[in-house]
């Protein structure tokens, strides 16, 4: 019996019948943010679901066998991140609520633009809006890369056909259910990833490293975190940190929540529960590093957990022949499931915030929500396809996952800078001057490094660029506020 098969057929009959029961919903609201109702255990699946979803998981794994515990300084990141976005996220619930806020670049429109500017308004909603779907697009397209790696191996097809399937499913299931069938569905992926982990990675790390005894076998530079670099180490608990309190995907979880308090709950709970998945990952690829005879560029990097699973099914005292088959096939559709559970929320979010913020909605004249359905769907299509061409010209999981998560942190000083004062929208030009001026420059080096990696590590491009994005802002509120002064005056 092909038991991948009948995992794959399980599990996509599960969540087609879970999504449909979305498609004849009338309510906007459930659509976009699930009613605002959202309990803390829902949520917090979700969100570590989409934490450590397939492209991160995968990525971690491809990471951790080119740079060993440098992967691990992300995870610890995004903890520090957490505990920053637990003093915010009352507040954003609550903001957003009550202005019916649907989305992160929605929230920074609607603080730093106003209708009786309405050129600088259109200019500054395409441009957050934009460099958000184009950032996104980097990290959606590394769970297509991811998926493709498995289906390549599971059904020996060739990694074109393999990506275009990844995408397929992923875009179907996302347009027709919306945040509340992906919430749902994100719980079911969350508890494939837990069961795996439990059943395959943990004891194949131990029987790998030998408890760990073979670890000192590897590079002094993996295992100090130090492989790309010391600033590379120090940057992340620095600047990727605040990256949480600007992702699109965390703030459209928090404006979903039932309450303020739910809202500080799940921040706090999914900064520690994703932790130990960030250990885990990166060390799967720290034990193939050390069992692979023959070293895989690049672009084969997103292998690793392929070949993790497919050795480990193998070793007959850990599993018995009768079940390796079984479980190999459960498995892959769990790494399947995790794949995408982030690829329908990075498409989710950046199909709403496309339509949200260009096609009029916040204007005198909104758009019916039976046209706000069909363009949010039509988006979700195109938007795949757009990602599907970006896997399969640039196939390398570990840059798309890394100038995904780091480019985020750009916004971080605007958006700190609006949660924290009420009067920033006098500030609004210099809020663009940051954005432009971080993403250029951080564009900029990123394709210095892809082009001539021996001058500049592109997975570094974030560092210089977030400290721009500072310093403008900085420079830019003291010479408006001076400004102001003098014409009091």
């Amino acid at each position: 019996m092909n038991w991948l098969l009948f995992w794959i057929v399980i599990y996509l009959v599960l969540i087609v019948l879970l999504s449909l029961r979305h498609i004849k919903t009338s309510d906007l609201e459930q659509y976009l943010v699930n009613n605002r109702k959202t309990k803390t255990l829902p949520l917090v699946l979700t969100i570590l679901a989409t934490f450590v979803g397939g492209g991160t998981s995968i990525g971690l794994m491809a990471m951790g066998y080119e740079s060993g515990f440098a992967a691990v300084g992300i995870g610890v990141a995004y903890v520090i991140g957490f505990g920053i976005m637990t003093f915010f996220a009352g507040n954003i619930r609550t903001y957003g609520a009550k202005h019916k806020i649907y989305s992160f670049p929605h929230y920074l429109n609607h603080k730093f633009t106003s209708p009786d500017k309405p050129e600088f308004a259109k200019v500054f909603s395409a441009t957050v809006s934009g460099v958000n779907i184009f950032i996104f697009f980097f990290l959606l397209a590394a769970q297509f890369v991811a998926m493709a790696s498995l289906l390549k191996f599971s059904f020996e097809l060739n990694y074109t056909a393999a990506a275009i399937i990844s995408a397929i499913i992923v875009i179907l299931y996302t347009a027709i259910a919306g945040l509340s069938g992906v919430i749902i569905t994100d719980m079911i992926q969350f508890a494939a990833i837990v069961v795996m982990i439990i059943l395959i990675f943990i004891p194949g790390i131990l029987n790998d490293t030998l408890m760990f005894e073979r670890m000192h076998e590897l590079p002094a530079s993996m295992l100090n975190g130090t492989s790309l670099g010391i600033e590379f180490l120090i940057a992340l608990p620095l600047f990727l940190s605040w990256s949480v309190i600007v992702r699109m995907d965390i703030w459209q979880r928090i404006l979903a929540a039932k309450s303020e308090k739910v809202a500080k709950r799940v921040s706090i709970l999914s900064g520690l529960g994703m932790l130990p998945f960030y250990i885990i990952f990166p060390l799967v690829g720290m034990a193939m590093r050390l069992v692979l005879e023959q070293e895989l560029d690049s672009s084969e990097s997103a292998d690793i957990a392929y070949k993790f699973i497919a050795r480990h099914l193998e070793d007959l005292s850990l599993y018995g022949q009768t079940y390796g088959p079984v479980i190999l096939g459960f498995a892959v559709v769990g790494l399947l499931s995790a794949l995408m559970s982030s690829g329908d929320s990075f498409l989710n979010i950046i199909s709403i915030s496309a339509v949200k913020d260009f096609a009029g909605w916040g204007k005198k004249k909104e758009v019916s929500q039976k046209q706000a359905y069909r363009m949010i769907r039509y988006t979700t299509i195109v938007f795949g396809i757009i990602a599907l061409f970006m896997a399969l010209v640039f196939p390398h999981i570990v840059d798309l996952m890394v100038v995904g998560i780091s480019t985020i942190a750009l916004f971080a000083p605007i958006t700190f800078f609006a949660l924290i004062r009420k009067d920033v929208r006098r500030f609004r030009k210099t809020a663009l001057a940051s954005i432009l001026s971080a993403f250029i420059l951080n564009v900029a080096l990123f394709t210095w490094g892809i082009l001539r990696p021996e001058q500049f590590s592109a997975k570094s491009s974030f560092i210089p660029a977030f400290i721009v994005a500072a310093l403008v802002l900085i420079i830019g509120v003291l010479l408006t506020k001076k400004q102001s002064a003098i014409q009091d005056n």
